[in-house]
């Protein structure tokens, strides 16, 4: 079956999607329930009020310390070329295995076409590969957090102060576990099934089933908020379908995040997701499903340009 992919800046300007509630939720470590269990409700911080917004399609590099694989491709002005995914394959941190692959994959990219990814087969997509999404909502409960993700409506739970299971069903979000450490909510995510289209990030990194995720989510100032969403942007641009709400200057929220795999990494290592308020207030229908006419016709693409979504020449009633 040949793969299908969509023209992403058309569909991140024209898709807009609004917020959705997501559940608070915290992880613990894998040996046990966490220490902070008995924090108490006046020290949690809140995340739920609101949908945050990501605007920018990559992770944020951390401020030392090895970081994710970055794009080879870039624009005019120095930027990363989203619409030309080719992960630097150099990066120390990959295996020589690993850098295989994402060369690989980056060709496909050069070569005017895409390679199957998680979003463009309209798959659920593991952690960390989900960060990408530009809005999200956490919703918390003293058991669980719920957050959820603008494309496709995806969501994943974490259960509050539990351990992970003596044995882990591999699944497509993993078992993730959370707690509190002061102002720090921790999600501590194992067993992420690998399949024929996972991956690290929009790069293509592969990852093994040994992957082990820490997040760190934590509020910050709205200037250090501010100050790190632009950094970011310097890399990644800035997609005008998911504004930030110009007249909120209260707290941002930052997730940082530490990625392991022996299988796939040389050394763990560290991205940051920067997000501020959306401006939209409510989650928009953001489905994700073909539309070989309007998105995926053309020489960019797998599919037939001439293809054309079934239609009847009369209706059934």
């Amino acid at each position: 079956m040949n793969v299908q992919r969509r023209d992403f800046l058309l569909v991140v300007t024209l898709a807009g999607a609004a917020a959705t509630p997501a559940w608070g939720q915290a992880a613990a470590p894998s040996a046990g329930p966490a220490s902070s269990a008995t924090s108490s409700a006046a020290s949690v911080p809140d995340f739920s009020p609101f949908i945050w917004a990501h605007p920018s399609l990559g992770f944020e590099s951390p401020v030392s310390g090895p970081g994710p694989v970055v794009n080879k491709s870039r624009t005019p002005k120095g930027e990363s070329n989203f619409n030309q995914l080719v992960g630097d394959y150099n990066n120390p941190i990959l295996k020589p295995h690993a850098a295989e692959i994402v060369k690989k994959r980056g060709e496909i990219s050069l070569s005017g076409l895409a390679f199957p990814d998680p979003d463009n087969q309209c798959t659920y997509q593991p952690v960390p590969y989900i960060f990408w999404n530009f809005e999200i909502q956490m919703l918390q409960q003293p058991d669980k957090i719920t957050i959820l993700y603008n494309h496709d409506h995806e969501f994943r739970e974490v259960r509050m102060n539990q351990p992970h299971p003596a044995h882990v069903t591999p699944s497509a979000h993993g078992d993730s576990v959370g707690h509190y450490q002061g102002d720090t909510l921790v999600i501590d995510t194992v067993g992420i099934k690998v399949g024929p289209y996972t991956m690290i990030d929009r790069f293509g990194t592969p990852y093994t089933e040994a992957l082990h995720v820490v997040e760190r989510y934590r509020l910050l100032d709205y200037e250090a908020a501010k100050e790190a969403q632009e950094r970011g942007q310097k890399e990644w641009p800035p997609v005008p379908a998911y504004p930030i709400d110009p007249d909120y200057k209260g707290k941002g929220l930052q997730l940082e995040f530490t990625v392991e795999d022996d299988g796939v990494f040389t050394v763990p290592w560290k991205g940051t997701i920067t997000y501020r308020r959306a401006l939209r207030k409510i989650w928009d229908e953001r489905i994700c499903a073909e539309n070989v006419q309007e998105y995926y016709a053309g020489h960019q693409y797998y599919s037939d340009k001439d293809a054309r979504v079934p239609t009847a020449d009369k209706p059934d009633f």
